[in-house]
């Protein structure tokens, strides 16, 4: 396993923000990021949406192995250099209850949580600066 893509809802301020921190993290397997419900989404893997991914991230491997929910969150910090080991030890049979519950409140509870730490969505980010006013530029100063 060379790939991983990330199927994330990108209207959703904390899934693009484990995006971002993700993005950041040094990774041992690439990782690409695609919005669950995008036309790209639907070519890489067909019935993605019949998944259910539009309430747990979705993780599928360029040798066609998927992981969704739980399995998919442990994927994701497998696939770092720094978080591996956490990986490994949450997987642990002991652990996989406790890991399954955070997961799920988290899922179910993630546009509340946006909302509530203030986390814009992608989306929502290009949505309101497309909304601003467009700047006047004359002789090299601006107003808006």
């Amino acid at each position: 396993m060379k790939t991983l893509t990330i199927f994330y809802d990108a209207h959703c301020g904390l899934c693009t923000g484990f995006r971002g921190w993700l993005e950041a993290q040094p990774k041992r397997v690439a990782v690409q990021f695609l919005p669950y419900d995008s036309p790209q989404a639907a070519l890489r893997f067909p019935g993605l949406v019949d998944l259910g991914a539009d309430k747990e991230i979705v993780v599928l491997a360029d040798d066609g192995r998927w992981w969704q929910g739980s399995a998919a969150w442990l994927t994701c910090l497998w696939t770092t250099c720094r978080f591996r080991d956490w990986s490994f030890r949450l997987a642990a049979p002991a652990l996989q209850p406790v890991v399954r519950q955070a997961v799920r409140l988290l899922s179910e509870n993630r546009l509340n949580l946006s909302s509530l730490m203030r986390l814009r969505s992608d989306d929502s980010l290009a949505q309101a600066l497309g909304a601003l006013n467009e700047t006047t530029c004359e002789g090299g100063t601006c107003r808006t």
